[in-house]
């Protein structure tokens, strides 16, 4: 024990003294440089998993394009798996889910990339419309609020027709017709917040703006079977029979097997 005390008592004076003393600093450049080197490392680790989780996801949405959903799912679970943190591949892989009617799988994707990136502009416009389609408009309203809080968000008429069409929904007129109006503020042509306004002054029952919006929306857009119903709904409100028989014709035509064509039907009693 005396041996040892006397060796520690020579460390911390004379000489020796000035050795540790030296050797400190360098002992803290050393442990620095590798630190550095492997913060560095892990950097371009994460940097390597983004860029793969960005790969697989655009292979996703592009197999989903082709309807090849099978091959679509693994390139989309890859890439969460490389990087759990990459909130569009969270996205891609909850509409993946959607199509496949796998709403409970849908809605913890599109809840995942929330929590990823809780005020990204089309993370909540997309969980929003999740949200607005299964019931819960309150809900739905505000990530479509946050996405419009969102500086980088390039698409807030988007969000706000959104907005309208789920407040519409849920019964708001008020609310929706402030959010739709907001929405053609920043885009006048924009076909969604158009027909969904449209829908709005038809169950109003104000005809004619329901009219004048329809035709607005005919300049943006092509019809679908839905849209081309309710055109024929207002226009058999205002007793022109002429405009009813086009669009009846063009519900024949292009959708004739549709629940919308036989909703026509009805209506006009064939």
């Amino acid at each position: 024990m005396r041996y040892r005390e006397k060796n520690l008592q020579r460390t911390t004076s004379g000489p020796a003294s000035l050795n540790r003393f030296v050797i400190w600093p360098l002992l803290v450049v050393l442990l620095l440089g590798a630190c550095s080197s492997s913060q560095v490392n892990k950097e371009d680790r994460e940097s390597e998993r983004r860029k793969a989780a960005e790969s697989n996801t655009a292979l996703g949405m592009e197999y989903m394009d082709r309807g090849q959903y099978e091959v679509a799912f693994g390139k989309l679970k890859k890439a969460i798996a490389e990087d759990p943190d990459y909130a569009p591949g969270h996205t891609v892989l909850a509409v993946l889910y959607e199509r496949l009617g796998e709403m409970e799988m849908a809605g913890k994707h599109y809840k995942k990339a929330y929590e990823v990136d809780p005020k990204d502009g089309d993370v909540n416009n997309n969980y929003g419309i999740y949200l607005c389609k299964n019931g819960k408009s309150g809900e739905a309203v505000e990530h479509f609020r946050i996405a419009l809080d969102d500086p980088f968000y390039s698409s807030p008429e988007v969000a706000l027709a959104n907005a309208g069409s789920c407040e519409l929904g849920a019964g708001n007129i008020p609310e929706a017709d402030d959010y739709l109006r907001q929405a053609l503020k920043f885009d006048p042509a924009f076909p969604d917040a158009l027909l969904t306004m449209s829908r709005l002054n038809y169950l109003e029952n104000s005809y004619l703006r329901a009219r004048a919006f329809m035709q607005r929306y005919e300049t943006t857009a092509s019809h679908t079977a839905s849209s081309l119903l309710l055109a024929f709904k207002i226009e058999m409100s205002l007793h022109d029979e002429k405009a009813e028989r086009k669009y009846m014709q063009a519900l024949e035509t292009n959708f004739s097997e549709s629940e919308q064509a036989a909703e026509a039907r009805r209506l006009s009693g064939r």
